[in-house]
């Protein structure tokens, strides 16, 4: 099965092709954002820069929004956080997002030694990044598009595009799954 292809599950549709992720400077836009995605996308709510409290009510109510646009909903955090909550999985860091019985389990990425990390995690999707210049890491060097393709086409576990990402740019770099923080939000 290539870097491309979700591996299929019992129960489970193919990992969406078109993920969201929150942010601090993009959650004014969220709601419009999550109506306009395709059903079927992905959501995966960041928001660190909020106390414990307000971070769950924004929580839910971003995942309702989601939800209701058929939307898978990640939650950064453990997986029993993310299942008290009601999200769909856990995304971090390899060595946090183990995926948990009936959950998605996304990591990030940032090299070959990222990608085997996530391998032998045993999540389903990593997010790869930074393949353009972004503001999130102004300082990180980006992949490229060869420099991304060379990495994606070793990785053991499906490969979500992020870093700079937008709908031209996806095109560009010719890769089916991608998600973006600013790339899908209007500027409001």
């Amino acid at each position: 099965m290539s870097p491309r292809q979700s591996p299929p599950e019992p129960g489970r549709s193919a990992l969406p092709l078109l993920w969201l992720l929150s942010d601090a400077r993009n959650d004014a836009g969220l709601e419009v954002a999550l109506r306009a995605l395709p059903p079927g996308s992905g959501f995966v709510f960041r928001h660190y820069h909020l106390d414990f409290d307000q971070r769950a009510a924004r929580f839910r109510a971003l995942a309702r929004a989601a939800k209701a646009a058929g939307h898978l909903v990640i939650l950064a955090e453990g997986a029993a956080t993310a299942r008290d909550w009601g999200a769909d999985g856990v995304y971090g860091d390899c060595d946090r997002v183990a995926p948990a019985e009936g959950m998605l389990g996304l990591a990030t990425a940032h090299d070959g030694e990222g990608l085997a990390a996530a391998g032998r995690a045993g999540v389903h999707g990593v997010f790869l990044s930074p393949v353009f210049a972004t503001r999130s890491h102004p300082e990180a060097e980006a992949l490229g598009i060869h420099g991304f393709h060379v990495l994606a086409q070793q990785s053991p576990v499906p490969v979500i595009a992020l870093g700079g990402m937008t709908k031209a740019r996806a095109a560009e770099l010719a890769w089916p799954r991608w998600g973006a923080i600013d790339g899908l939000v209007a500027k409001v």
